[in-house]
Formats: structure tokens, C-alpha cells, sequence
């Protein structure tokens, strides 16, 4: 099956929540994929075709939708999975960086020790929106002293153009809202 194909039956099984979390924002829900396995295989699936024979060492997967399936692309790549998460979260000494969201800003930490240096990441999340969060692990990864391959997303809310931000390459599996519901 090719990555067209596979977005198309991935997309049909989205919700849409009119809006939430606030008036006129048009949520689309990724989470009913999880309920049925074959559709997470398919969601892994398109991940692995789209990176091909990229060299691969670690999927990064931000907190806490990039959990739900950044390991399972790690495990299909044959790559290890590391965590970013809010601090205090992660045992040991870490990385930490401050950055801006939509309703003020947030931290990031990742381990100081997991990211030999030059390896090559991914760093992947469930929704491209201002490209904050996206922005700050990849400069986790960059203090690790790892390289980012590439950021991948389930699917991008475009009119925000956070891809903009990132400096990388950006896949983007489901195609984006293009704005606000009216």
C-alpha cells in the first residue's frame, strides 16, 4: 500500500469535535486509530514507507501523543525511543529548554546521556500547530549533540505555519486544517 492510500483510510477514521477545546477551533481527534489494531499498524506503516532507507538511530516522540506511537515506529525502524517531557519527570541530569505556546510558554527536558552524539533522530508528535513545542526538542536533540533527520507529524493545522519554524525537513501524514471552523 502506498502512503496516499494508507493517509486516506487513517483520515476516515478521524472525529471531529466542533468547538474544543474552545469556540471555533475544529478538533480532530487521531485517537479513535488506537482502537483498532490494524489501523495503527497502517499509522506506523505510512510513517515507515514515508522514512524509507533513511539512516534512523533514535525516534524522539514529544509529551505525551508523540508516546502513543513513537515507540511503535521506533520498534518498526529498528531504532531506539526517547522520551521529551515537562520537568521533573526524567530521572538524572537533563537538557531543559523554555519555549512560547499559544497561551504562554512551557518547558521541555530530555536526559542528558540518551543521544550519543551524532546520531540521527526523528523527532515526532501527533499535531503541528505554532511549531513551538516541535522547535524545542529539536534543540533538546541539537544540545544532545544529535542530529534531527527530520520532524514527522499525524497531521498539521497549515494556517498556523509552524513548520516554518523548524529549519528541517517536515512530513505531515494526514493533510491539515487550512483554518479556524467559522
Amino acid at each position: 500500500m502506498e502512503i496516499a492510500t494508507l493517509a486516506k483510510e487513517l483520515k476516515a477514521n478521524l472525529k471531529q469535535f466542533p468547538n474544543f477545546p474552545s469556540e471555533g477551533i475544529l478538533f480532530e481527534d487521531f485517537l479513535p486509530i488506537f482502537t483498532k489494531p490494524d489501523l495503527f499498524n497502517k499509522l506506523v506503516k505510512a510513517f515507515k514507507l514515508h522514512v524509507g532507507d533513511k539512516k534512523v538511530d533514535y525516534v524522539v516522540g514529544l509529551e505525551s501523543r508523540g508516546f502513543l506511537f513513537g515507540p511503535a515506529l521506533a520498534l518498526a525502524l529498528n531504532a531506539g525511543f526517547v522520551p521529551v517531557r515537562k520537568p521533573g519527570k526524567l530521572p538524572g541530569p537533563t537538557y531543559s529548554v523554555e519555549f512560547q505556546k499559544e497561551y504562554g510558554s512551557d518547558k521541555f527536558e530530555i536526559q542528558q546521556d540518551v543521544l550519543p552524539a551524532g546520531s540521527k533522530v526523528l523527532v515526532v508528535d501527533d499535531i503541528l500547530a505554532t511549531g513551538g513545542s516541535a522547535f524545542a526538542a529539536g534543540e533538546l536533540v541539537t544540545k544532545s549533540g544529535a542530529e534531527i533527520v527530520e520532524y514527522l507529524f499525524v497531521m498539521e493545522l497549515d494556517f498556523l505555519k509552524g513548520r516554518d519554524k523548524l529549519g528541517k525537513p517536515v512530513f505531515t501524514l494526514l493533510s491539515g486544517q487550512e483554518e479556524k471552523l467559522k
